[in-house]
Formats: C-alpha cells, sequence, structure tokens
C-alpha cells in the first residue's frame, strides 16, 4: 500500500530524444508492489513536447491542468482540464504544450512496458 501526495514524489528530467522540457514523478510503480500497472504524472513547460514515438503498450492518460495539442498518428487533438485521452498501442503520439502554463497529466501504463 502507498499514499503519498505528489510533490512529495521525486521529480526527473526526461531524458530521451525528442523530448524538451519535460518531467516525471513515478507515483505508483512496481517498487511499490503494484503487479498490473504505473501511474505517472509528467509536467510539460509551456513550449515543450514529449518526443514522437511509438510502442507496444497503450496509456490512459488524463489532464489535470494546462493545455496543448496530443498528436496521434499526425491528426492533432486539442485538449484542456479534465480532458481524458486513450493513446493506442502501436500509434505514433506525442504531447505538446500550448499554452502559457505547466501541463499536468496523469499517465497510465502496463507494468511490464
Amino acid at each position: 500500500m502507498k499514499v503519498v501526495k505528489s510533490k512529495d514524489v521525486e521529480k526527473l528530467k526526461v531524458e530521451m530524444d525528442g523530448a524538451k522540457d519535460v518531467e516525471i514523478r513515478w507515483l505508483i510503480s512496481k517498487d511499490d508492489g503494484a503487479p498490473n500497472f504505473a501511474m505517472r504524472m509528467f509536467e510539460v513547460q509551456p513550449g515543450g513536447y514529449t518526443p514522437l514515438h511509438t510502442h507496444p503498450h497503450e496509456h490512459e492518460v488524463y489532464i489535470l491542468e494546462g493545455k496543448g495539442i496530443f498528436v496521434c498518428e499526425g491528426t492533432e487533438y486539442a485538449f484542456g482540464p479534465e480532458h481524458a485521452i486513450f493513446a493506442p498501442p502501436a500509434k505514433e503520439h506525442q504531447f505538446k504544450n500550448t499554452g502559457d502554463s505547466v501541463l499536468r497529466f496523469l499517465c497510465l501504463i502496463p507494468i511490464n512496458a
């Protein structure tokens, strides 16, 4: 079991090619004993973006604050707070912050991803 405030979880810089001004907090992971899913919180600064990438697992994303564009297979979808986004497996995707403040979102993935 784990009960923690997100601000108390270490924030790490995302060091992937193609990422700009992105940080991550691993809120729940296999290190906490989670057998199936990990919950991550991303923070993307204004003008920042995650890498344009693909992988075999899905993402479930919930936007906490900020606004941006979700790119999936070359199509752009605008989003803001309280939007839920499903990123299908094996589809090229990216999140871009198009606002003037931090973009903060939760992202759930399978533990073995």
